[in-house]
């Protein structure tokens, strides 16, 4: 019998079954007693069990760790996007795609490889906020463009001064005891609240222009499926044991 393979861990990617004698897919070693068939493949009972232990194994904290690194790859798609329409000028919808699987790559890789139904939600939803909140700095941006580019604006002197003076005058004179109204200051934590809403609204708000809306709403959620689907459990099939039969003898 030859020795084990360098790497013992077994790798079981697309379905071969033995022909006339049972070998272990991974040890390459004749199966005798018990063995499993991991996605469809014959496995020993040896290499089974150290797949099973090897398995990646969810928890609370391997979420919390896949959470926080898909939060920090949430924060670097929202610049990245954003910056990308401040500076060209150019709206491209594709970007979603990158800003999904750059989120579910973050979860995969802070959980360890860890999956499941919890992970593709938060990976789904970063996504969607990544790409809908960067319409807040553009929106500020494009402001701050049209004030630049707006005409300063010129006062004109009265025609007659000496009649300007005497209504200045006469309304103090009048309103002597009046204040100034002052206009009334928003909460912070409610602007940036409403700020949050709208950003987040947003992708549903460019159906003012249907077609570029729509389109842009189909690859959003096209990159939340990439975020979806890498973020998913691994797909591994373990049947068994099963007990191996000793072959005839022949009459």
């Amino acid at each position: 019998m030859g020795m084990p393979p360098a790497n013992p861990t077994p790798q079981f990617g697309t379905a071969e079954y033995a022909g006339s004698g049972d070998v272990c897919k991974s040890c390459n070693q004749a199966i005798s007693g018990a063995y499993y068939r991991i996605n469809g493949s014959l496995a020993c009972d040896r290499c089974s069990t150290q797949l099973q232990t090897q398995f990646p194994k969810d928890s609370h904290a391997a979420f919390v760790r896949a959470l926080t690194f898909g939060i920090g790859a949430a924060i670097l798609g929202l610049i990245g996007y954003a910056a990308f329409e401040i500076i060209s000028g150019i709206t491209i919808g594709y970007l979603s795609l990158a800003v999904g699987w750059l989120v579910g790559k973050a979860m995969r890789t802070g959980s360890k490889g860890v999956g499941g139904l919890r992970y593709q939600i938060a990976a789904a939803a970063l996504t969607y906020a990544a790409v809908s909140m960067a319409a807040i700095p553009v929106y500020f941006s494009q402001i701050s463009k049209s004030k630049a580019t707006r005409p300063p604006q010129v006062k004109t002197a009265p025609a007659n001064p000496g009649a300007a003076d005497s209504e200045v005058d006469d309304s103090a004179s009048g309103d002597a005891t009046a204040t100034p109204s002052a206009k009334p200051r928003m909460n912070p934590f409610k602007a940036l609240g409403l700020l949050a809403v709208l950003g987040l609204a947003s992708p549903f708000l460019e159906l003012q222009d249907p077609f570029h809306g729509a389109i842009g709403l189909v690859i959003l959620f096209v990159g939340m499926r990439f975020a979806w689907q890498q973020t998913g459990s691994p797909k591994i099939a373990i049947v068994g044991p099963f007990q191996s039969r000793a072959p005839t003898p022949a009459s």
